[in-house]
């Protein structure tokens, strides 16, 4: 990936947000609650960032979306492009690397993942305690651009306790019944056959989704702060034999956009407590 070109195109949100975002988000499918907890918005289409990866998978809107919750200032990426759709690593990370390279602290990344645990129910928000890379690749192999972060990077707390400890106390206020657990990324674009699944449990996956890793990787290598919900939006392999369909993940990650919206707007409103 190009310094320059990250540069580029960061220079052309600064120009129209004003400011650096106090917290980035990217958002995954089927989710556009905190759009709509924003105020004083301004809207960047990703067709109109140099350089920037548009999404072309059903659910992901495609554009940024700049604005206030209190005295927080966000910058809200509605879609993402994936590994699956043919795009190197790079561009599955550029997002993260102009997020990096924008002045904000705060990642937040969101997903739609299927539940692997059995405890674990469809329609659950689940916060991201650590993550397993199955992705067959890592976003910082190559050269190293010293100018983002080191050679090698400790994983040892990629999400970060304290954000976390914020969003379960949102959690509890918004009366919000929320897990914890392990996310596990694989390439997809195929969902998890049952004997992967059995294999995700015995490895210690709590859940599976075909994002956000690569960007938790990135993010680190940048010294951002790290915070990732999953959207149990199915159960991994099937729930009693009904086979799981794209369309229903996305109905139920829109029907769960209350859930987020309630949950992110408390965790802005004391971001800075």
């Amino acid at each position: 990936m190009k310094y320059d070109a990250v540069e580029q195109a960061k220079n052309y949100l600064l120009e129209r947000t004003g400011s650096a975002p106090d917290v980035a988000i990217i958002m995954g499918s089927g989710l556009s609650a905190v759009d709509e907890i924003l105020r004083g918005t301004i809207r960047i289409h990703y067709v109109t960032i140099p350089g920037f990866p548009v999404p072309k998978v059903a659910g992901h809107r495609g554009q940024a979306v700049f604005g206030r919750v209190g005295a927080t200032s966000v910058i809200v990426f509605e879609g993402r492009v994936h590994n699956y759709e043919g795009n190197t690593l790079d561009k599955v990370s550029f997002c993260t690397r102009v997020i990096g390279s924008s002045g904000a602290k705060t990642l937040l990344l969101t997903n739609a993942a299927g539940a692997v645990n059995p405890a674990f129910a469809r329609g659950q928000l689940m916060l991201i305690s650590d993550h397993i890379n199955l992705m067959g690749a890592n976003p910082l192999s190559g050269p190293n651009e010293d100018r983002w972060g080191p050679r090698f990077v400790d994983q040892s707390t990629v999400y970060d306790p304290d954000l976390r400890e914020k969003l379960r106390e949102a959690g509890r206020y918004c009366g919000l019944q929320m897990v914890e657990g392990v996310y596990a990324a694989v390439s997809g674009p195929t969902y998890e056959t049952p004997a992967e699944v059995r294999y995700l449990r015995i490895i210690g996956a709590d859940a599976v989704g075909m994002s956000t890793v690569p960007e938790a990787i990135v993010a680190r290598h940048m010294g951002l702060r790290v915070a990732g919900i999953s959207m149990l939006a199915n159960i991994a392999g099937g729930d009693a034999g009904k086979p799981v369909n794209h369309n229903d993940v996305l109905a139920m990650a829109s029907h769960m956009n209350a859930d987020i919206g309630m949950l992110l707007q408390r965790f802005f409103e004391n971001y800075s407590n």
